[in-house]
């Protein structure tokens, strides 16, 4: 069982950058692939970025490629989203979510993920 809280969430002007944590529960953090996901009124909920259990891989939706970073700090059982250059159509709820390691690393259905986080809402003003 794994517990995830998100945090860093907030509003900010288009161009500017927010960094947003999720701190897990637990003692088995390093076994699971990170994925940060975004919901937006009216969307499905997406795969923004995400990251292996060794942080040696990464994924990134094309939407936000070269803007955004994922990172894991295993010791401290945090995964970080940086976002650089905000647009107005980045505004949503962004989800931390786990999955255990296994077959393909990257999976973008949200349904595969086993644990998620309550979720922060970003809103970037124009």
């Amino acid at each position: 069982q794994v517990q995830l809280v998100e945090s860093g969430g907030g509003l900010v002007q288009a161009g500017g950058s927010l960094r947003l944590s999720c701190a897990a529960s637990g003692r088995t953090f390093s076994i699971y692939v990170m994925g940060w996901f975004r919901q937006a009124p009216g969307n499905e909920r997406e795969l923004v970025a995400a990251i292996s259990r060794t942080g040696g891989s990464t994924y990134y939706a094309d939407s936000v490629k070269g803007r955004f970073t994922v990172s894991r700090d295993n010791a401290k059982n945090t995964v970080y989203l940086q976002m650089n250059s905000l647009k107005p159509e980045d505004t949503a709820v962004y989800y931390c979510a786990a999955r255990p390691a296994g077959g393909v690393t990257f999976v973008t259905d949200s349904s595969e993920y086993n644990y998620w986080g309550q979720g922060t809402q970003v809103t970037v003003s124009s």
